[in-house]
């Protein structure tokens, strides 16, 4: 499979490794209009931080449990003004990371900065896509190609799903002296062959459905039942002549389609059949997505949607919540959650809250926007959205916004105890078993993290005191297992005995996993 090569990239295919872990830190709850200081434990999440280092946040509790992900990142276009800082040192990577891209068109460089920022934010957020997942990332003719690739190199060439056209522009603009632009990219790759998007509501003109026959089940269209290459039959027209020709349906299925009522025939009952096609059945039942997008949005509706919520322009080319709740339909069920790194005025929140209106529904969002704006706009819109603006009524509903807070280690490999010991266990007990920490009621000690795979863990820690693994500690446990884990400071007790117990020590901060 080919790959795509750029000055930098060896110094980025792993540094998703090597960003620090930070915490999130609970700024405030937003519930159904009214602000608190208390958690509203909704599962929508709005985080304020760098998204490279808010994604690694979220994987304690997220990996593999996002079922739709969609960013926006920057179009590198050259005129816009992005940075991002990846803390890596190496000289090299100084000279195209943490600065802003410059706008000249000869400066080619500027893809190997855009490439850099990509790559470990895309590693992240491969692991947090559930297995039977999508990622969708909207994109123009500036990196697209090269975000081909790389999305080949991260998600595997096979997990393609397609490269959708989506009409930005309703009118011609003369923005090129040669063709005019008046699309962006949409970039769908699945995580694994277990993904299935789902059919969407097709764009219906019910001038076309009509009902000559007043047919009970109510208005429809026609199809031919003849197709090339089709089974080859004959039948018998309602005055009896008979046609022998390729059919689109076996045998056994054209005569229930008879029985059904489901055949018209022209010409006075004497020619080639169409079957119908009923409008409420095309409702229901949906349609395959196709590749072209030009019954959505486009940027200035989007603008114009925005400016209802704020009363004023706040972005040049926001994406318009139509577009966003096609994408999210297309792969969630209602009880999804749906993450966008890039969160930018608010827009997949925005969607969410308004399919789980139209339908129920439970998906929840989490929403990353490094900018200072992440609560001015971000999150001001999601209120918004929520308690209602302009004429339309509020959606409900509810989130929690986050600020990126402390690392989980200090400089000199020491656990950070300002973070606390609860978000320490969550790590913890994320590094060992891959799966979050549940804290539920249990009749073990104090220091009981939970069981995997017939593994109980044990955290033995406690800020200002040195803590032992020893036949004491071992007296307070409850839980029956086949293999124990236990984090202390210290262990007393002998190879032999723990060999024989099937005990396992590991020693606080030294054989903490680092991620």
């Amino acid at each position: 499979m080919p790959t795509l090569h750029w000055i930098g990239k060896d110094k980025v295919i792993n540094h998703h490794l090597e960003v620090p872990f930070k915490v999130l830190e609970h700024a405030y709850g937003f519930e159904n209009g009214t602000q608190t200081d208390q958690k509203t434990n909704s599962g929508n999440k709005i985080i304020h931080g760098d998204n490279l280092e808010a994604l690694k946040a979220l994987l304690p509790e997220y990996e593999g449990r996002i079922k739709c992900i969609y960013i926006d990142p920057p179009y590198n276009t050259g005129n816009e003004s992005w940075v991002y800082n990846d803390n890596v040192n190496d000289p090299k990577l100084k000279k195209w990371l943490g600065q802003v891209v410059g706008k000249e068109a000869e400066d080619l460089t500027r893809h190997d900065k855009w490439l850099c920022m990509m790559y470990p934010r895309l590693k992240l957020l491969h692991k947090l896509l559930a297995d039977d997942g999508a990622i969708f990332i909207s994109i123009d003719d500036n990196e697209q190609a090269n975000l081909k690739l790389v999305c080949d190199e991260i998600f595997g060439g096979a997990n393609f799903v397609a490269n959708i056209v989506w009409r930005r522009r309703r009118s011609q603009a003369n923005l090129s002296k040669n063709i005019s632009p008046i699309h962006d990219f949409v970039v769908c790759y699945s995580k694994s062959k277990e993904t299935s998007l789902n059919k969407i509501s097709p764009t219906i003109n019910e001038v076309d459905y009509k009902n000559p026959d007043n047919d009970e089940r109510g208005p429809y269209t026609t199809m031919p039942s003849t197709n090339k290459g089709g089974a080859k039959y004959s039948i018998v027209t309602p005055t009896g002549k008979v046609i022998i020709d390729e059919w689109r349906f076996k045998e056994e299925t054209y005569n229930r389609l008879l029985d059904e009522n489901r055949l018209v025939f022209p010409k006075g009952g004497d020619g080639k059949p169409r079957y119908k096609l009923f409008l409420r059945e095309k409702i229901i039942d949906g349609v395959i997505a196709n590749t072209w997008w030009d019954d959505d949005s486009s940027n200035q509706e989007a603008s114009l949607e925005l400016k209802s919520i704020f009363e004023d322009k706040i972005f040049d080319t926001p994406k318009p919540s139509k577009l966003l709740s096609k994408i999210i339909s297309l792969v969630s069920d209602p009880n999804s959650i749906i993450l966008d790194s890039f969160a930018g005025s608010g827009t997949t929140a925005h969607a969410v809250l308004n399919l789980n209106k139209q339908d129920g529904g439970n998906r929840k969002f989490i929403c990353i926007e490094m900018e200072d704006y992440a609560e001015s706009i971000t999150a001001e819109r999601v209120k918004r959205v929520i308690k209602g603006y302009a004429k339309m009524e509020g959606t409900g509903g509810s989130f929690d916004f986050y600020e990126l807070g402390q690392p989980m280690f200090l400089e000199n490999g020491n656990l950070n105890e300002a973070i606390g010991v609860q978000k320490i266990r969550q790590y913890v007990y994320y590094t060992e078993t891959q799966t979050p920490l549940t804290e539920a009621e249990h009749k073990d000690n104090t220091y009981f993290m939970g069981k995997q795979n017939d593994t109980a863990y044990y955290f033995h820690y406690e800020p200002d005191e040195i803590t032992t693994l020893d036949h004491a500690f071992l007296a307070t446990m409850r839980t029956k297992a086949e293999q124990y884990v236990i984090y202390a400071d210290n262990c007393l007790l002998t190879k032999d005995f723990m060999t024989k117990h099937h005990l396992i020590f590991k020693k606080i901060p030294r054989d903490l996993t680092r991620f």
